[in-house]
């Protein structure tokens, strides 16, 4: 007897981090990076119950879990990719729901990344301070 159960994909940028998500029907356990949302996500506080947003607006709440990989950034900007890619995989799941998050601007990537350091100055734009005299 083979166990087929339908996986859900969805891949989220922020930044550096790049996030990939996986749903399968279950009964709404998150695992990210083979731990907890609570232990991985455990300087944020409440704003991690933000992830589960998506699934309320499209009433899928405790209907699935999800399995997260995320490398890459930092906390707030892996936060925002794994948000990014959930949404985009409950969009995979039926695209009627794509007008629900478009409503909420859920869809949209955050395109801004660090600026390059240029030669000649001290950052991306910072330069030393021109004298005159």
């Amino acid at each position: 007897m083979t166990n087929t159960t339908i996986l859900y994909t969805g891949i989220g940028k922020r930044k550096t981090s790049v996030a990939k998500v996986f749903l399968s029907e279950g009964d709404g356990n998150i695992s990210i990076n083979n731990k907890s949302l609570e232990d991985f996500f455990n300087s944020i506080g409440e704003e991690r119950e933000l992830l589960k947003n998506p699934f309320i607006l499209t009433e899928l709440n405790n209907k699935y879990d999800i399995t997260v990989k995320v490398q890459g950034g930092g906390v707030s900007s892996q936060f925002d990719a794994i948000q990014l890619a959930i949404v985009k995989a409950i969009c995979a799941i039926d695209s009627e729901y794509r007008k629900i998050f478009n409503q909420f601007v859920l869809l949209r990537r955050d395109s801004r990344i660090k600026e390059r350091r240029k030669y000649g100055l001290k950052k991306a734009r910072k330069a030393s301070q021109f004298s005159k005299r």
